[in-house]
């Protein structure tokens, strides 16, 4: 699979987990315990993905204008590993502040995804081109497969 395909994939799951959550109501606390833990793996692999293999080939085959996409989709990433997700796991899933919570890390995603989707994948693809892109493909899913071993083996060990 390409790259661009994998990548918008992984958008849908994760638009999707979203709407679940936003959906869900604070009397289903196991239902929203569950869907942040899938939320949080698939962020977590799918930034990697993006961050150690799509971005780096972006960044180097473009130029300034690359650049600035670039470093604008990382502090994006950054914003929400490190503050928002964070801040989400950690605030009761049975309040309204949750509710609240939720609604910002969709909007900030969404808007991450439709700048990805329609400014650099695009760039990307006339940059890179197809054979670039299912050979970085091939070593996303290979790197996806080994993340996924790893946390599921992270799990049991917890």
């Amino acid at each position: 699979m390409n790259a661009i395909d994998l990548l918008k994939a992984d958008h849908e799951k994760v638009k999707a987990i979203l709407s679940q959550l936003s959906e869900s109501t604070d009397r289903a606390l196991k239902k929203r315990v569950e869907l942040l833990g899938k939320l949080e793996m698939e962020i977590t692999i799918h930034t990697r993905l993006e961050e150690e293999i799509l971005y780096p080939a972006f960044k180097e085959a473009g130029s300034k204008e690359e650049d600035i996409m670039y470093y604008e989709a990382k502090e994006e990433h950054r914003t929400v590993d490190s503050l928002v997700l964070p801040d989400l796991k950690e605030t009761d899933p049975g309040s309204p502040e949750f509710a609240g919570r939720v609604k910002v890390v969709k909007e900030l995603l969404e808007h991450h995804i439709e700048e990805e989707e329609e400014e650099m994948f695009p760039k990307a693809q006339k940059l890179l081109g197809k054979a670039k892109l299912e050979e970085l493909g091939a070593q996303m899913e290979a790197m996806k497969a080994n993340h996924k071993k790893e946390m599921a083996a992270n799990k049991i060990a917890a």
